[in-house]
């Protein structure tokens, strides 16, 4: 078996950039395989002080909402955007062609999982990890940090980096952040993630602090690892936990290595929704106005309008897909059970105003059918549910870009919550994003988050959402 932390060898994948272009310019780069054979061509930005595979601009704001265009070496994105899950190279229960027709702009794989298998080797020998799945559109992968938290029993965290119990043959594996990068280089993602000490949020004490310098003493060493910064962007990760001082140093620390783009780890793991919404409004508005934002495990419809109005550009999550699998399809109300016994002879689609392949072909009926007996019912449900997340990324870009993104949000929150019991912790978040909610919200202090079991039983669409917006349920775990 190879090992899957080997010293990195001859990358397959090399950009043909000219240097003869003047900085201003924007020059096409086309990247090939070993074999002489163009792989994609695309607008590609002149390097900078330190090269970046990767161009933003902004096309239109609201106060701290923005809506840009990302340009990555495999294709250009639209934000706000939702990247699905696909540990191992693969969203379950799609295929590339259902990715591609949905709009799917970028999807997320594991280094750690793809580490173990196939490995890494064997992606570079494959020309990486787009030729191995036959992805055209962009990459991410993680750098396995999050198996910190969701493998902790089998992990032991040091300086020099993490060591796993391998779960597939029990074997020690070191992850070191140099280790992560060499994978991740091999691999050939558009963005890579820095390795990063990741605790959760639910942890209090030095432990939260150590975690935080040992992130930012990491993030150099990845750079120093990092082989391939003309065709892969390295995103560091700003940690700290509920600690708004311990944030703004690790925001400090990594826009003083002027990195591509930035994301904020940490969150999704269980802590309280007003804290979360607190730590991303003062991470989105202390970093680069020019770089993307990523928030980190984030996969809630209702999370994904707040945290774009608060300045943030994209997030994943398996919450879409998972639920899928036991039956839940998402809809503007909220989500709707399709295990129920109301749905057994309900001829509606899952969504009259949803134009997708699954709401204009079939009926909550026969999906009712299929979800306890048919593997094809969460696959039908996994499309729904990720052109639901697809359409949702859309209509922020365009509303932002339009200048009626203040009435999309008015709007998507009178469809979800149609008594006017708008969370308080979204007024606040609203507050200080400078968007009027008024006309959304009912006339009273304090608003009301619980529902008898009654309410829930008796209606077809299931505002189980409304329960969990107190506390963040979706973490980064994955796709399995």
């Amino acid at each position: 078996m190879r090992n899957s932390i080997a010293i990195a060898v001859s990358l397959r994948l090399r950009p043909n950039i000219s240097n003869t272009l003047p900085h201003h310019k924007f020059r096409p780069t086309c990247f090939h395989s070993h074999e002489g054979h163009t792989i994609s061509c695309v607008p590609y930005p002149a390097p900078q002080t330190k090269p970046m595979a990767l161009h933003f601009e902004i096309l239109g704001r609201f106060n701290r909402a923005r809506a840009a265009q990302l340009t990555l070496p495999h294709f250009v994105c639209q934000t706000p955007l939702f990247m699905p899950v696909g540990t191992q190279g693969t969203i379950k229960g799609l295929t590339n062609n259902e990715l591609e027709r949905i709009g799917c702009q970028i999807i997320l794989g594991n280094t750690y999982h793809l580490a173990l298998r196939p490995t890494s080797e064997l992606l570079e020998e494959a020309g990486g990890l787009h030729n191995f799945m036959n992805w055209p559109r962009a990459m991410l992968t993680d750098s396995g940090g999050f198996q910190m938290v969701s493998l902790l029993h089998l992990a032991d965290i040091t300086e020099e980096g993490v060591t796993f119990q391998s779960p597939v043959d029990g074997k020690p594996m070191l992850l070191t952040p140099e280790e992560s990068i060499q994978i991740q280089n091999r691999i050939g993602a558009d963005i890579i993630m820095a390795l990063d000490d990741v605790v959760k949020t639910t942890i209090t004490g030095p432990r939260i602090e150590e975690a935080m310098y040992r992130t930012l003493r990491w993030i150099d060493r990845c750079i120093a690892a990092h082989k391939r910064p003309h065709d892969q962007n390295l995103f560091g990760i700003v940690q700290g936990g509920l600690d708004p001082e311990l944030r703004d140093i690790c925001v400090k620390g990594l826009v003083d290595r002027n990195l591509p783009g930035y994301a904020i780890g940490g969150l999704a793991g269980g802590e309280d929704k007003d804290s979360f919404w607190r730590v991303v409004a003062q991470c989105t508005a202390a970093l680069p106005e020019d770089k993307p934002r990523y928030v980190m495990g984030v996969g809630y419809p209702l999370d994904i309008v707040v945290c774009s109005a608060l300045g943030a550009d994209m997030y994943d999550c398996v919450y879409p897909t998972r639920t899928a699998r036991f039956g839940t399809a998402l809809i503007p109300e909220g989500v709707l059970k399709l295990k129920h016994r109301a749905m057994a002879d309900d001829t509606r689609p899952i969504d009259p105003t949803c134009p997708c392949m699954v709401c204009k072909n079939y009926t909550r009926a026969y999906i009712h059918c299929l979800v306890t007996k048919d593997a094809m019912g969460s696959q039908l449900l996994s499309y729904h549910n990720l052109y639901y997340m697809m359409r949702l990324s859309r209509n922020l870009h365009t509303s932002i870009v339009e200048g009626r993104f203040p009435k999309f949000v008015c709007d998507f929150l009178q469809t979800m919550f149609p008594k006017g019991d708008v969370p308080e912790w979204v007024c606040n978040a609203m507050e200080v994003a400078g968007i009027d909610i008024s006309s959304c919200c009912a006339p009273f202090p304090s608003c009301q988050e619980k529902y008898s079991s009654d309410e829930i039983g008796t209606n077809d669409i299931h505002m189980e959402l409304r329960l969990t917006h107190t506390s963040y349920r979706p973490t980064r775990n994955l796709e399995i």
